[in-house]
């Protein structure tokens, strides 16, 4: 064998046995400083309060863990959940709304784990109403009706309403003869106060918020239904988080809010009173409105 041929496959040998190194060297382990649980918030308000109110948490977190953690703010939830669904994750763990929470997770991408609680309870709820005299007793009586809605975005003013009508045979875009734009929840109850529409919806309950110039408004505006309970936003982890350090975060976590100086971190991030542990079933009841409705997550 002559020098030239010896000398490369030694060096080929020599590039095999780096590679083979390398592909064999450990990954630091999962919450160390040098691979850190990734743990992405989306801006529900301002993004420097979020991202403080993050850090200020992820900080608790590690004192009572000894985890480390970063924190990511992002600037929608398409962006998570990408990233919670990428192979390996680049988040482990996400603070989802109702919505993406379902998507993430019928992606098999994400597993819940918390849901946070304000004004009391890990739930929220949209109206639809009606001006006492319009007649309008039931939500099948709304076809033919003019509508009022805060914007096509609101979840507890439109979007909640608008499943709960389909389920009832409603398709709101076919069946309504108008939809109005109100641009809040108070104008909503206005509009309905003087009559300008038929009926709309807000979240539960809008109406006092006009009560100063309207006295009267618990009177002439009625409820006729209440949406299903919708889980607040909450927080997830990736399926592939070892059960163990997810139950030592959730512990951690529920140690943290029942403090002061915790308290304080997660209302600066999301106005979070407190946290409650749920599971996937948490979602079960909003599944099957969303199913009755005829339209799927995605669509939403």
């Amino acid at each position: 064998m002559n020098k030239k041929i010896f000398s490369f496959l030694a060096l080929l040998l020599s590039i095999s046995a780096l590679l083979f190194l390398c592909t064999c060297a450990k990954k630091p382990e999962l919450g160390t400083e040098e691979n850190p649980i990734i743990w992405a918030f989306v801006p529900s308000g301002e993004m420097e309060r979020v991202a403080a109110g993050a850090q200020s948490v992820a900080d608790l977190l590690h004192d009572k863990t000894g985890l480390y953690f970063e924190t990511s703010v992002a600037t929608e939830y398409a962006g998570v959940i990408e990233a919670m669904a990428s192979d390996p994750p680049e988040a482990h763990m996400a603070s989802l709304a109702t919505f993406a929470y379902i998507l993430a997770a019928d992606r098999g991408a994400a597993e819940a784990a918390l849901v946070s609680v304000r004004f009391g309870t890990p739930t929220y709820n949209g109206q639809l109403i009606v001006h006492v005299d319009s007649g309008i007793s039931k939500v099948s009586d709304l076809r033919g009706k003019t509508f009022a809605r805060p914007d096509p975005l609101s979840a507890s003013g439109w979007i909640i309403p608008m499943l709960t009508m389909r389920a009832a045979g409603i398709n709101p875009e076919k069946d309504l003869a108008e939809i109005v734009d109100a641009g809040s929840h108070d104008a909503v109850v206005a509009a309905v106060y003087n009559r300008q529409v038929d009926a709309g919806s807000t979240y539960v309950d809008a109406r006092p918020r006009i009560e100063k110039d309207h006295p009267d408004v618990m009177e002439k505006v009625v409820v006729i239904e209440v949406t299903i309970d919708i889980p607040n936003d909450g927080m997830q982890f990736v399926p592939s988080m070892p059960q163990e350090m997810r139950d030592k975060i959730v512990k951690a976590l529920l140690e943290i809010v029942a403090t002061e100086e915790g308290k304080e971190a997660i209302w600066t991030a999301y106005q979070w009173e407190a946290l409650e542990e749920h599971d996937d079933s948490f979602y079960d009841i909003f599944r099957q409105v969303l199913q009755a409705s005829g339209l799927n997550i995605e669509e939403l």
